[in-house]
């Protein structure tokens, strides 16, 4: 079966904001050398927070889209 056009512009853009984001995520670490760097695990915890928090919120995102239609309707 043929890919339709949807599911490979699907492709082709997440492919591409997952790779800009795991870029994104290499600078990052670039920030845990202490020698150019000062933090403390305060800091590191507000940091895993945040991308933990958002990381949940985009694949809630996206497992709502796949539960739409989904029929919620309560049964005995």
């Amino acid at each position: 079966m043929k890919d339709s056009p949807r599911r490979t512009r699907f492709e082709k853009v997440a492919a591409n904001r997952v790779a800009n984001i795991l870029k994104g995520l290499e600078s990052l670490e670039k920030c845990s050398n202490k020698n150019n760097y000062e933090y403390n695990s305060t800091d590191i915890k507000k940091m895993e927070k945040a991308l933990k928090d958002k990381v949940n919120d985009i694949l809630k995102s996206f497992n709502k889209e796949l539960d739409k239609g989904k029929n919620s309707e309560f049964k005995f």
